[in-house]
């Protein structure tokens, strides 16, 4: 139970400026102009989904090298009594079929061999028609406002910019939308981007049906057509989004729920029941022997992610009750060594940059939103005269036959953008998530942990030094604050660590709402530009 009342959980013990901010409504995330979209739905009578929305649809123009128009979105809303999850993520064109990848080793990162059909406008549409109180055109007013008349890009932006541009200038459409003088834009420069906001207006006008049915689909299958892209019209129309059944696993006396595949926020819950034959909360929470054991955690469940997950509809071997089997689970956690790191293997379980908000209302409704184009700008093709930079998720896809997550037709790749919510004895405590790659499932558990283990407050549980365990599953590298006796305490174990400069970004992002009497605790860490703010 998370003690309120007890000075220990407002303490802030790490290097940060940040204070939460308490209010009866609220909505955080990275980019404070995003923010205040969401805070103006709130004036109008809005609820959470309306705050949530509008801050979404002004992250595409405001934070462009992150998220897009042409990106992919999951969803994780309390109301009525519920968790409702949504998955909005694209599926690959019916042309995208193993044979046309044959004489590649390893699925292209960028250009169109890299993009899925985009669910992030979708996502809009599905989630407003449910939950939604104002009209949805109200939604893209803040949003087309920032494209028409400019907004000044802020250091953190530029600098995620900037890094793009030299590769993704190569791609078609790119240049001339977002780096138009051979560059990002300057920290402070005003930057306007037409071709959004007329595609927002239009989105808006038509309730999304223009993307998937109309002329901005055309004009997206027009453009593979001549530049070499698989996607045709017919792709964008099969697209649909859909509500899921979250999956959870209890820890403590909280429980995380998660989208199921093909995300990789099973890996979370997996880490989480290995973690669960731990007594963690017997040391401190920045030791380590602490660090030791959810590392090894993750490592086990990534290893088990790698080998198993994919699109549902092809995990027919192994699924995700398989892999969140107690015992399973148990077995698991048995291979863990106190005093040395592993290498680790999947098991067996039949034998036994992204942005994330988060907006939360007085009413109870709360909303665990995230989207994303993947590794920045996406796939760098961008089309003409539009703004839709479009995502890069068959990035995700393996092409190793037989392996569920290979490449096919109509298939959903493995996404690594997760919303995540905790609940306790069935009722809502904290909408949240961790921006970063693989560094989500990650960021889950560590946030998870501090708050059920050790009490912690969101706003230090998210200031809190992380690691991330690296894509070859042994290295892991550390923030700049990490504890230096905890670092000597990791290598001591056999873990080759590496220690990160003050500004690496590869730790993501947190953004949190917990819930209290009256209203709710908002929290946004020191890594981005943002801020909660509320009413």
């Amino acid at each position: 139970m998370l003690p309120f009342d007890n000075a220990s959980f407002w303490s802030f013990p790490y290097v940060s400026q940040r204070m939460p901010l308490l209010a009866e409504n609220v909505v955080s995330t990275s980019q404070p102009l995003a923010s205040a979209a969401g805070l103006a739905m709130y004036l109008r009578g809005g609820n959470a989904v309306d705050a949530a929305l509008a801050t979404a649809i002004a992250l595409t123009v405001v934070e462009p090298c992150q998220n897009g128009i042409g990106g992919d979105t999951f969803a994780l809303i309390w109301a009525d009594g519920k968790l409702h999850g949504l998955n909005a993520s694209g599926r690959a064109p019916r042309r995208m079929t193993p044979t046309h990848f044959k004489d590649r080793e390893t699925m292209p990162m960028r250009g169109w061999d890299s993009v899925t059909v985009p669910g992030t406008v979708s996502a809009w549409r599905t989630v407003s028609d449910k939950f939604g109180k104002l009209p949805f055109a109200d939604l893209f007013e803040p949003a087309i406002r920032y494209a028409t008349d400019g907004y000044l890009v802020s250091p953190t932006v530029q600098r995620h910019w900037q890094a793009q541009v030299a590769e993704l200038s190569v791609q078609p459409g790119y240049r001339e939308a977002f780096a138009p003088k051979g560059r990002a834009p300057l920290p402070g420069e005003r930057f306007i981007c037409p071709g959004q906001a007329r595609t927002l207006a239009r989105i808006a006008e038509t309730k999304g049906e223009a993307f998937y049915h109309g002329e901005l689909a055309a004009a997206i299958a027009a453009h593979a057509r001549n530049t070499g892209g698989l996607i045709e019209e017919a792709d964008l129309a099969a697209h649909k989004a859909d509500w899921v059944e979250p999956i959870a696993m209890t820890y403590r006396d909280l429980t995380l729920h998660e989208i199921g595949p093909n995300g990789q926020g099973i890996g979370a819950l997996i880490a989480l029941g290995i973690l669960d034959n731990f007594n963690i909360a017997a040391d401190e929470p920045d030791t380590a022997l602490t660090q030791h054991i959810k590392i090894e955690a993750i490592k086990l469940a990534i290893a088990d992610m790698s080998e198993y997950v994919g699109d549902p509809d092809t995990m027919r071997n192994i699924t995700a009750a398989h892999l969140l089997d107690k015992t399973y689970l148990h077995k698991r956690a048995t291979l863990i060594d106190l005093d040395r790191a592993a290498t680790c293997l999947p098991g067996m379980p039949l034998n036994g940059g992204t942005v994330y908000l988060t907006a939360a209302d007085k009413n109870g409704m709360m909303v665990s939103f995230i989207q994303s184009n993947f590794k920045g700008f996406g796939s760098g093709v961008v089309v003409p005269n539009t703004g839709i930079a479009l995502q890069n998720r068959a990035f995700g896809f393996s092409l190793k036959p037989g392996h569920p997550n290979q490449v096919g037709p109509g298939k959903r790749p493995f996404h690594t953008i997760i919303p995540g919510f905790l609940t306790r004895n069935g009722q809502p405590l904290m909408s949240f998530g961790v921006m970063g790659g693989s560094m989500q499932a990650q960021g889950h558990v560590q946030v998870t942990s501090r708050i059920a283990d050790h009490g912690q407050n969101p706003q230090a549980a998210s200031d809190a030094p992380r690691w991330r365990v690296q894509d070859d599953n042994a290295t892991v590298a550390v923030e700049w604050n990490f504890s230096k006796d905890a670092i000597e305490g990791l290598r001591e174990r056999g873990h080759k660590v590496v220690v990160a400069d003050r500004f690496d970004t590869e730790f993501g992002c947190a953004q949190l709402a917990m819930k209290v009497d009256g209203g709710y605790i908002a929290a946004s860490d020191h890594r981005k530009d943002g801020y909660p703010v509320g009413i």
